[in-house]
């Protein structure tokens, strides 16, 4: 049995703030997935939509949930091509309250299928990372100190992200020089976070080690909570990530989270 520590990692919000390339690949997907909505939607429109979409990114689980947004927020916006029930009277602080009530309504009403909006996003993203790959990575960002933290890291470091993992393999080893095992990261399709941990803590070579979980979305953390099975690992939810002041609030009352710093996070892996 070894000592040491093992750190699970979210990737956008913790190591990559990709806020800026996710609202242009949305809006780049919802034009090819709803082409009529967007005819006569000038640069005015789709600039605030941008806008309103690192707003909103919070509520964001998936990347694909991402195009519903953009539709969403086109549609409180433009009257005329209305087709949800909420989309009236719809602001920014209603969406980051009640996203996971409006998802399934919105889903349904617009007849929409998540493997097929999964699908196109990945696509999208393909197409421009493979014809603008300056201005795909140049939309994306590391956070301050994370660069050296993963280089120079003495703990066992996994990646367990929602994201594609192509994307996030692409970005370590462009923006911070670092190539991480293709085994060490779990993205979108190796299943459930909550599910990805307890494969982890399972494995032999993991036996003895000191469990760590650093993720930006509460209800993600929330999630693992629920499980006994998973009472040894140390959760963190950071405080520079895609989380409002009021998760970071309830984050701080919580006993089973830690409330993580930039500076700390980049100490710890070190």
């Amino acid at each position: 049995m070894q000592m040491g520590h093992l750190y699970a990692l979210d990737f956008d919000g913790v190591l990559c703030d990709t806020c800026g390339e996710t609202a242009i690949s949305a809006l780049k997907a919802a034009k090819v997935r709803w082409p009529p909505l967007f005819d006569g939607v000038d640069s005015t429109t789709q600039d605030w939509i941008v806008d309103q979409m690192i707003t909103v990114r919070p509520v964001v689980e998936t990347g694909y949930e991402t195009l519903l947004l953009v539709r969403l927020l086109l549609e409180t916006r433009v009257p005329s091509i209305r087709k949800s029930s909420v989309a009236e009277g719809l602001t920014v602080e209603d969406i980051l309250e009640k996203w996971f009530k409006l998802k399934p309504i919105v889903m349904e009403e617009w007849d929409e299928n998540r493997d097929e909006l999964i699908d196109l996003f990945g696509k999208v993203r393909d197409e421009w990372l493979n014809t603008d790959f300056s201005g795909w990575m140049g939309a994306n960002r590391m956070y301050p100190g994370v660069t050296d933290a993963l280089r120079f890291a003495s703990s066992r470091v996994y990646i367990v992200t929602t994201k594609q993992s192509r994307f996030a393999d692409a970005l370590l080893k462009e923006l911070a020089g670092v190539t991480i095992p293709p085994e060490r990261i779990y993205g979108l399709g190796t299943g459930p976070k909550v599910e990805v941990l307890k494969k982890l803590q399972k494995m032999p070579e993991h036996q003895g080690l000191t469990l760590h979980f650093v993720e930006d979305r509460l209800a993600t953390l929330k999630n693992v909570i629920k499980e006994p099975e998973l009472d040894k690992w140390n959760l963190y939810l950071v405080d520079w990530g895609f989380n409002t002041q009021k998760e970071r609030e309830e984050a701080a009352a919580n006993p089973r989270v830690q409330l993580l710093e930039l500076s700390d996070f980049s100490k710890k892996l070190i």
